[in-house]
């Protein structure tokens, strides 16, 4: 039987496809623009005839609707990563999170400590050969597929066929469900004038023919506006976003002095708009590789000039990094941060960054705070941070002792706060005087 004869042979419809789900079951669904939002609502359909069903994602789009309270006991959701459709879920008790490194998640599932039973894919059509590309992110979920009892596939004609290790072949499938319709899209945020301060700054860190890390928001995307006048920068990441687009077309990005991948732009996914949908299409520039290897430490460092930049929620005088929790309530997750960390801080000329605006909550609060939060999660330790970078400025705070971190840490604190950073620096004994410290 051709490739052709069996794919044809699976079509169904999503009702039919998500039969493959018993109760009990893990479930595992494809991430970010790439969430396969109508085998999901399948799946919600047929919530009267089962019970148990777990269904672990990172950030996904849509709805989520699993989460809901007329939901329990059918289904409950176990995140690797909290976005706004699941973190009220997990702060509410119906739903879990799973603190990991995203670099550790497919372990889980090759050694079967967290078997997968079915996953839900969403893909772009076959090529010549009968392989699918998982288009917008292969993440985990390649891994995933490779690893589950069954899987399900929507098979959409307007998923980009992205290149690299993004490839499962039809015969891997269980079911094929057929789409054409548009993904769903992460606009590009507008940055505010203290984002863009903080842009600005991080900016001023990153040399001709540094390789780039950036994770998702704001901040990250105006930091790519303040590096047109670079040359030969690169990216290996564990995602990109639009922002990429306009540096490849100004000839700022060509990835021309990576040591690995030499010319490629090497990412686990992409979040975005269809403009960047489109400009991925079978583009040469781009490998997807699963996360397992981008986001690998050691890999990483392969890359001379590494730069990893990274948001926070919070961070302590001490240097402790808070960036998957607001106190006890979980927000996001662990991500790639700590991986990229710990590998730009192996590259040769690398420089591991965290950027944060200095305030919150309509500046009422310090980010740059005495201690953090109770039940606050530490996702970068304080061995680890090396760049801290407010609209304020820099703190260098490698090799510094907790004195000289206190010191650099108020300083780019909102100047609102500086006495109250002050008089704890001093009743903790981090701080001598408040004449020792120059600011």
């Amino acid at each position: 039987m051709s490739w052709r004869d069996e794919f044809r042979q699976k079509v169904t419809t999503a009702r039919g496809a998500v039969e493959a789900v018993r109760s009990g079951d893990r479930v595992w669904v494809h991430e970010g623009c790439a969430t396969p939002e109508i085998l999901v609502e399948a799946l919600l359909e047929r919530a009267p005839v089962l019970r148990d069903v777990e269904i672990m994602h990172m950030l996904t789009f849509g709805s989520a609707a699993y989460t809901r309270p007329e939901y329990e006991g059918h289904f409950r959701h176990n995140g690797l990563f909290l976005g706004a459709n699941t973190r009220g879920a997990v702060a509410e008790g119906r739903a879990d999170y799973t603190p990991i490194l995203l670099s550790e998640i497919e372990e889980l599932f090759r050694f079967r400590k967290i078997p997968i039973d079915v996953a839900f894919i969403q893909t772009g059509p076959p090529d010549d050969h009968g392989f699918l590309s998982l288009g917008t992110s292969v993440d985990c979920t390649l891994t995933a597929a490779q690893c589950a009892r069954s899987v399900v596939a929507e098979v959409n004609r307007q998923m980009p066929r992205s290149l690299g290790d993004t490839f499962l072949h039809v015969s891997k499938v269980a079911a094929v469900v057929e789409t054409d319709r548009p993904l769903l899209e992460l606009p590009v945020p507008q940055a505010t004038a203290i984002e863009e301060r903080i842009a600005a700054n991080v900016a001023s860190l990153i040399p001709d023919g540094a390789v780039l890390q950036t994770g998702i928001g704001a901040i990250p995307d105006a930091v790519l506006r303040y590096l047109r006048d670079r040359k030969a920068l690169g990216v290996h990441s564990e995602m990109c976003s639009d922002g990429v687009i306009d540096l490849i077309e100004a000839g700022v990005l060509t990835g021309e002095r990576k040591n690995i991948h030499r010319g490629k732009i090497v990412v686990g996914f992409v979040l975005g708009t269809r403009r960047l949908f489109t400009f991925l299409h079978e583009n040469p520039i781009f490998e997807l590789h699963p996360t397992y290897y981008t986001n690998d430490p050691y890999i990483i460092a392969h890359n001379d000039r590494m730069i990893a930049i990274n948001s926070a929620i919070e961070v302590d005088l001490t240097g402790q990094v808070c960036a998957d929790s607001i106190g006890l309530k979980p927000y996001s997750g662990f991500g790639g941060q700590l991986d990229f960390m710990r590998g730009a801080a192996r590259s040769k000329g690398g420089k591991p960054i965290i950027a944060l605006p200095s305030s919150g909550k309509d500046a009422t609060v310090s980010r740059i705070v005495p201690m953090l939060q109770p039940g606050a999660g530490v996702v970068t330790t304080r061995a680890d941070v090396h760049y801290v970078v407010t609209e304020h400025g820099i703190a260098d705070l490698h090799g510094k002792n907790i004195r000289q971190r206190a010191e650099a840490l108020i300083a780019i604190a909102d100047p609102k706060f500086h006495n109250e950073l002050f008089d704890f620096a001093e009743r903790a004994h981090y701080l001598d005087s408040r004449a020792a410290l120059v600011h």
